[in-house]
């Protein structure tokens, strides 16, 4: 059964607190006036009593409903209602939960003043119009003060007015009234004067205080109040809300996570905009949150578990809007800030995509095509163009719109069509069309969308690459065939990390690198020959993603990251020592060691056995290729290869 709550509401903490228990609790609220009760509106599933009680009205209310806790989130000049709330509930034995704003002077602007006195010396000091409401008696006390800004409201006595006159207020600057005044009196009052400042006196409820600052802080005038500030008790909002988690299971917080596309508002979607308007406070990146022209808190970060702390430091905050730039499903923040309030009400309102827009502005269609994003991080893009006959870019950080065209032009790209949108749906939006030659030397913004068209591109599976296509000099070559037989041993994806040690010419570390396009390939080659021939086919092939590793194995492969295969074409000797490296980088990394004579089979043999591998084999290669002589064509023999398959090791003692 759930326990039954009382909210004395009427202030926007009230509402913060009804929305945060709906649901959690029997609710009841009480309001005042029928303003507080709009106050409450599209809140369901609670019960709203209207209208003002006293003590004795207030104690027989609690006993009739049997409350197990009272909340009092009035208003914190509302001092007598607070007071009769406590009587009221300690003669029920019912605990009371009192909402105080502990900065509360510092957040309506209210001054507290010991006298008239020191209120006229405050006053001197500023411009602006001022309206008296305490009355004839003490208006002397205000001399000094320039009277043409004062308007003094008095009763409407022969005495009063006279008192007015000698202190020297206008006669037509005198407001002679009997109250009690509402609060709509004396909000017509202040707008009639354009009052800056207000003057009275902290009475609690008599003299229809509460309403005067009320209206006074409605319409922008600073309250100068004689008297002591009203002593702090109780919680703050977001000390109440934590305590009220503990006890009971509150609804969790609204997150919603919005993606405002290329960044222009006019882009958001109407559930975006509807989210926006109703959130508590912003968070975001401060270039993204100031492209959206709200009054809202604001708070400017983008990182997940900073923003979680952020959020944690304010429970009062129960709808958020995290704002990110982009499209929340592609390469986005979006997704760690899933990870990051899975115990949250979260839902993702995706923005129309850069992507999107300019595919839209350019009249072609996406469907089919690359989507790559290259803002702040590397991608393969001379693969992704050369095998897509459209690829769309994000560039950014780094990559910026000239270091990607230069790439694709050394690659022997240089005639595909490009065009680079700029300030995409904004008034200063440019589209710029060419080829990668015609604009690789341009200066583009940093976060331009890039269009690359190759309708050479060619998307075929390219293993067992035929020995003539390489570019060859006097340094060994692992043979086609004997490739084929490797790759498919090491079983390679498309992100793996490879290392080739004694890479030759190259040739396996190329068709590594065409496999494991979204990988990195290592060649590693002592020779100096050998690495330009690498560095030769790397370009012919165009597989950007091979790094040339010059020195010898094992010493440098510590400052190379961990592989996830090895080929190991050649070790000089050092199998055993080579092998104990990969191992501590990687100790289940997939190795295959290509072998020709008795003596390397034999090392690689010993190896293998040492370090207890879990998974070992041995193939052995015999290729014959045809050869013409003279009319007859005959099998020529090539030497018989040994391919050690080996994973899952651990170092020998």
């Amino acid at each position: 059964m759930k326990d039954k709550i009382c909210v004395f509401a009427g202030t926007t903490e009230g509402r913060r607190i009804t929305e945060i228990l709906c649901g959690a609790a029997d609710l009841t609220v009480c309001v005042a006036t029928e303003y507080g009760e709009i106050m409450l509106d599209g809140i369901k599933g609670i019960n709203v009593h209207t209208g003002r009680m006293d003590k004795a009205g207030m104690t027989d209310f609690f006993k009739e409903n049997s409350f197990d806790l009272i909340i009092d989130a009035t208003h914190p000049y509302a001092v007598a209602a607070t007071d009769n709330i406590i009587a009221a509930a300690d003669s029920c034995g019912v605990d009371v939960m009192r909402i105080s704003r502990r900065t509360e002077a510092h957040e309506t602007k209210a001054v507290y003043v010991s006298s008239a006195e020191e209120a006229r010396d405050y006053l001197s000091e500023r411009d602006g119009n001022i309206f008296l409401t305490t009355g004839s008696k003490e208006l002397s006390k205000y001399s000094g003060l320039d009277m043409q800004r004062v308007w003094a409201r008095v009763l409407p006595s022969h005495s009063s007015i006279d008192l007015c006159e000698k202190a020297g207020v206008l006669t037509s600057h005198i407001i002679a009234a009997q109250g009690p005044f509402t609060y709509e009196i004396n909000l017509a009052q202040l707008k009639t004067i354009n009052a800056e400042y207000l003057v009275t006196k902290a009475s609690g409820t008599s003299g229809g205080y509460e309403e005067k600052i009320k209206a006074a802080l409605d319409f922008g005038a600073v309250p100068i109040i004689i008297g002591e500030p009203p002593q702090v008790r109780g919680f703050t909002l977001d000390e109440a809300i934590k305590e009220l988690e503990k006890r009971y299971a509150v609804k969790k917080r609204k997150i919603s996570i919005i993606g405002i596309g290329p960044g222009n508002e006019c882009l958001l979607t109407a559930e975006a905009k509807n989210a926006l308007n109703e959130c508590d406070a912003l968070i975001g990146a401060e270039s993204v949150v100031s492209s959206l022209l709200l009054r809202k808190p604001v708070f400017y970060e983008f990182l997940p578990e900073k923003t979680a702390k952020i959020l944690d430091g304010n429970p009062s905050l129960r709808n958020i809007a995290v704002v990110m730039r982009g499209d929340t499903g592609f390469f986005s923040g979006a997704k760690k800030m899933l990870e990051c309030f899975a115990n949250e009400d979260v839902r993702v309102f995706p923005g129309i995509s850069s992507v999107s827009a300019f595919a839209a502005k350019l009249g072609v269609s996406w469907d089919g095509a690359a989507l790559v994003s290259m803002h702040g991080r590397y991608h393969n893009i001379v693969h992704t163009v050369e095998t897509n006959k459209k690829t769309f870019v994000l560039a950014g950080g780094e990559y910026t719109v000239d270091v990607i065209l230069n790439k694709l032009c050394f690659y022997g790209l240089s005639d595909v069509r490009v065009a680079v949108g700029e300030k995409l749906t904004y008034a200063d939006e440019t589209v710029t069309r060419g080829t990668a030659e015609e604009l690789k030397n341009s200066t583009f913004d940093a976060l331009s969308v890039v269009y690359i068209e190759n309708e050479l591109a060619e998307n075929r599976i390219r293993i067992g690459i035929d020995d003539d296509e390489f570019i060859r000099g006097d340094v060994p070559m692992t043979k086609s065939e004997v490739r084929a037989v490797s790759l498919s041993q090491l079983g390679l994806s498309s992100d793996s990390v490879v290392w080739d040690i004694g890479a030759g010419t190259g040739s396996v570390s190329a068709e590594c690198a065409l496999c494991a396009y979204d990988g990195k390939v290592f060649a590693i080659e002592k020779e100096s020959d050998a690495a330009e021939l690498i560095e030769k086919n790397k370009i012919k092939f165009r597989a950007d993603n091979i790094k040339i590793v010059r020195g010898e194995a094992p010493e440098v492969l510590s400052s190379l990251p961990d592989p996830t295969h090895v080929f190991i074409g050649g070790s000089g000797g050092r199998l055993e020592d080579t092998v104990a490296a990969i191992l501590q980088k990687n100790s289940d990394a997939k190795i295959v060691v290509n072998t020709v004579t008795l003596e390397s089979q034999n090392e690689a043999y010993n190896c293998a056995k040492k370090c207890s591998f879990r998974i070992f084999r041995c193939i052995e290669v015999n290729i014959s290729r045809s050869q013409k002589i003279g009319r007859y064509n005959m099998m020529r023999a090539h030497n018989p290869v040994c391919v050690f398959v080996m994973q899952g090791g651990k170092i020998g003692d």
